[in-house]
């Protein structure tokens, strides 16, 4: 190769490396955009419903996201704040101190051979020292991990808002990235991205909902306090994938647990057929419907997005998902592999790439270019 061939390889490999080392900004700029791009959705649809204007459709989507977190808050952190108080301070020592009575009730129902080997309260309070100084010596840690999780969130709105206010001056920067053949085709793909993340947002949502009413109604049935709270609680950690399930469940077993011991196992068994039938049937076809991704990819996306960028790529998988298929379908297939068979044929006309995707992505770029 050439020398400028061996200095743009270079160059190459240098980009490469530095977008690897600010992986996790990059992962946070993406999480404004996608929150950027739900909001500016909202925007439009009050902007069109109500006739108003740009500014003010913006402000009132602001609004209602701000409502949506203040009321989040309200109606989770008190009552939980509330009952960690109460198990701490009353429940949990009164556990402790019965412990002793249970032991000597459950003797009768195991063989008198295996009951010896049981641990006693003076084994397990010396088996769970270790672990509470090690946990005692982490609280450094986990109080910086969690400033740093409030300083990113406080970036990712702040980011938002700002892209949310010129969202157009942001899009043609990005576009001028490319070619000038190549930028009118690059315009209809952001417009496909943008449609593919509203139907993602709005699929997500419905999931979240119903599976927050699911758990709400098994609650209710059960008598369990809060119910409310963690079916609204369970919903919002369905947004996560695999772990948020398995989170949402600890809080109302070890409610109901201080209840009665059974209910803790029939709360066990409803969160678990929830989960089995909002992975297994609702989501799938929810996205299958929104964002066509089959159940395969989706769960090869998340475990390839957190083995190479965390939690934060868990919790973003399925956009980025969504994003990607958007750019392979159109750059890599349409744009490469499907006219591979045309070597004589030069794709320098914008005409040729040129076409909306959809309707609906017509829709979105000329509500851009109203904007």
């Amino acid at each position: 190769m050439l020398l400028g061939q061996w200095l743009g390889f270079v160059a190459i490999l240098v980009s490469l490396y530095v977008l690897w080392q600010i992986r996790q900004v990059l992962l946070i700029v993406f999480a404004a955009i996608v929150l950027a791009t739900a909001l500016n959705k909202l925007a439009r649809k009050i902007q069109h419903q109500f006739k108003l204007s740009r500014t003010v459709g913006v402000l009132a989507a602001l609004a209602i996201f701000s409502g949506v977190l203040i009321g989040f808050f309200i109606t989770i952190v008190p009552p939980f704040i509330t009952q960690f108080q109460e198990l701490t301070a009353t429940k949990f020592p009164a556990i402790l101190n019965s412990a002793p009575q249970w032991r000597t009730n459950i003797q009768s129902y195991i063989p008198a051979p295996i009951f010896p080997y049981l641990p006693t309260v003076e084994d397990l309070t010396q088996q769970l020292q270790p672990v509470m100084k090690s946990f005692a010596g982490g609280l450094p840690t986990i109080f910086s991990s969690s400033l740093g999780a409030i300083l990113n969130f406080l970036f990712m709105i702040i980011l938002t808002i700002m892209l949310l206010a010129q969202p157009n001056a942001y899009r043609r920067a990005f576009i001028c990235l490319f070619p000038s053949f190549y930028r009118r085709r690059i315009d209809g793909i952001l417009a496909e991205c943008e449609v593919s993340l509203g139907k993602w947002v709005g699929g997500a949502i419905l999931s979240m909902i119903v599976v927050a009413v699911l758990s709400l109604i098994g609650l209710l049935i059960l008598g369990i306090p809060l119910a409310l709270a963690q079916a609204i609680l369970a919903g919002l950690l369905n947004f996560i994938p695999n772990v948020g399930p398995t989170i949402g469940v600890i809080i109302p077993m070890a409610i109901a647990l201080l209840d009665e011991p059974w209910k803790a196992v029939a709360i066990f068994i409803i969160y678990f057929s929830i989960q089995q039938f909002e992975s297994s049937l609702l989501t799938p076809y929810i996205m299958a419907q929104q964002v066509s991704l089959l159940p395969a990819i989706t769960l090869i996306a998340q475990v390839f997005f957190t083995t190479f960028f965390g939690f934060l790529g868990l919790l973003l998988a399925l956009p980025l998902t969504v994003v990607a298929k958007v750019w392979i379908n159109t750059v890599l297939i349409e744009d490469v592999l499907d006219r591979w068979k045309q070597p004589r044929r030069r794709i320098d006309r914008a005409t040729d790439l040129a076409e909306p995707i959809d309707t609906e992505t017509e829709l979105v770029l000329k509500s851009a270019e109203r904007e």
